[in-house]
């Protein structure tokens, strides 16, 4: 018997080639949905067989992104956060390691009575049950699921969003469908060829798509939509044009434009507001609008892949946008830095982000060290803070041997070390994780940042300042700014004497948001202005 929804499912797939912006096209739709008053929650659905995302390689992979309940999930939650401006939780990360191992532990209690554990039904069934969990309580629920049709990985996630519209009702599904079309600048023509093929692929696995949302470098003309109508199946109206933008704020917008989202809410039975996308409309404006820059550098390890940083890079853009500006973000190979190459780059602000391991560490630690003593505003992200912890032990106290134990176990002075509950556990998913409170300090800069004394702010870490070490670096003149409510843990430090020197063992990156940029980059990004009117001050006066 078919189980009743109240919830509707958007399921998206991809195919022809990897990276054609599946997340953004899920994130869009959560946006144009969200903005019709719908009550929305999104998912990650990943083939992989890690147990979820935090032991992935970032360099390969993109960052982690951590949510609020502790999950380390997939970058794509991060744009679904962002654009919808919703807080996901764990269970909107879903990688078959998670799916085999319930299914192997509920084989391993009995749970089956002695039947044989199979792909199709038991793999598939509880693939199903974790997107209807994850997406209970919601109006609609929109679900990505990674790879591409026909990676052998995929099959099972394919075939049980297939039997989804059996468990919940073909008129509570839609299947969408992100395809790439290329351009031959030699003939002058769009090739629809590999989309057809992609299509294809999806109906072999028995889905027709719904809507194809079509990605391309130029605008596609009415002749490809119509070869892409006849040949998938697909109404006209439910065919997306998403040609490279410039930015992918803009992204939500275009599929507005299109009319996909009274398409979505006619198909589904969904008794929609008007959209209002006023405010994001007028954030896409002043994004796209030409406006003077700030030199901003990030002090990185990973070098290869923008997206290990991308919350950073996003959480900084958007303070810029704030103050009308846009950030110039200069990438700085920790591994290679020093003191005078870094001089040499004019850099306006200096962010250390996260990270984990020794490599790099002497050149974040160069960064930390050139900030404090040439006044350039610095914002220290988790490790970046415990880089600033280290140098300041080792340049202000004159102490050569502190470090951090996570660097070096046999370190004499250990100012960062690990913190007691992380000793002999095993690597994945036992890190300090998501929200935890901390107490600000009144007098310091990062209260006049937030306006509050009590804030909830998400972790990722397994050192920690060591508080053996705080009477003395306090008496130095670094300063505690946040704590844990306790008292124990330190949260934040500054450099009272200094113009923005402030880092915190939390990642703020995470909570910040397109139109509403976290208050630690703001500030930051409000100290950086300053300093780049002081640089252009001495510019000008070096050349006369």
């Amino acid at each position: 018997m078919k189980k009743k929804s109240k919830t509707k499912y958007i399921f998206v797939t991809g195919g022809v080639i990897s990276g054609i912006g599946k997340g953004i096209t899920a994130a869009s739709f959560g946006k144009i949905l969200s903005a019709r008053g719908l009550s929305l929650t999104m998912q990650k659905c990943d083939p992989y067989l890690n147990m979820d995302a935090g032991t992935l390689n970032p360099a390969e992979h993109g960052e982690v992104f951590v949510t609020a309940d502790g999950g380390e999930t997939d970058l794509d939650l991060g744009h679904y956060e962002r654009f919808t401006d919703t807080e996901l939780t764990r269970k909107s990360s879903t990688m078959s390691g998670k799916i085999f191992s319930k299914v192997l532990s509920d084989e391993r209690k009995g749970l089956f009575l002695g039947k044989t554990i199979q792909i199709i039904p038991h793999i598939t069934n509880e693939i199903m049950n974790q997107i209807i969990a994850s997406g209970e309580g919601s109006d609609i629920h929109i679900a990505e699921v990674g790879g591409t049709v026909g990676d052998y990985e995929a099959m099972a996630w394919i075939e049980a969003i297939r039997q989804m519209k059996r468990k919940v009702g073909e008129e509570n599904v839609i299947y969408a469908h992100v395809v790439y079309v290329p351009y031959l600048g030699v003939s002058k023509e769009f090739k629809t060829k590999p989309a057809q093929n992609s299509v294809r692929d999806l109906r072999e696995a028995g889905i027709q798509p719904d809507i194809l949302c079509v990605r391309s470098d130029e605008p596609i003309n009415a002749e490809a939509f119509e070869k892409m109508s006849l040949y998938c199946d697909v109404d006209k109206d439910a065919i997306v044009a998403l040609p490279n933008a410039e930015t992918v704020y803009e992204v939500p917008l275009r599929m507005e434009e299109s009319g996909i989202g009274e398409y979505i809410c006619k198909r589904l039975s969904l008794d929609c507001k008007k959209p209002n996308l006023v405010k994001w409309n007028d954030l896409v404006d002043k994004i796209k609008s030409e406006k003077p820059s700030l030199k901003v550098g990030v002090i990185a390890k990973y070098m290869t892949n923008e997206d290990t940083y991308l919350s950073v890079f996003e959480a900084l853009r958007s303070a810029g946008w704030y103050y009308n500006y846009d950030i110039d973000i200069v990438w700085v190979d920790a591994e290679k830095l020093s003191e005078d190459e870094l001089g040499a780059l004019n850099l306006d602000g200096i962010v250390v982000p996260g990270g984990f391991g020794v490599r790099g560490l002497e050149g974040k630690i160069i960064a930390a060290k050139y900030a404090r003593e040439n006044q350039l505003p610095y914002l220290g992200l988790c490790l970046g803070m415990q880089v600033a912890v280290i140098e300041f032990a080792r340049y202000v106290l004159k102490d050569p041997l502190a470090n951090s134990s996570e660097m070096d176990p046999n370190a004499k002075n250990q100012v960062i070390h690990i913190m007691p509950d992380q000793i002999g556990v095993d690597l994945g998913g036992s890190m300090r994780l998501g929200n935890y409170k901390a107490i600000i300090n009144k007098k310091s800069r990062t209260y006049l940042a937030y306006g509050t004394d009590k804030i909830n702010e998400r972790h990722r870490h397994r050192y920690e300042f060591n508080n053996d070490y705080r009477q003395v670096l306090e008496s130095a003149g670094l300063t505690i700014a946040a704590t844990s409510p306790d008292g124990k843990l330190v949260e934040v430090i500054e450099h009272s004497e200094h113009p923005f020197f402030v880092a915190s063992q939390f990642h703020p990156e995470y909570k910040s948001r397109p139109d509403r940029p976290h208050p630690l980059f703001k500030d930051f990004i409000s100290a950086v202005k300053r300093q780049s009117t002081i640089n252009s001050k001495l510019y000008e006066k070096n050349k006369t």
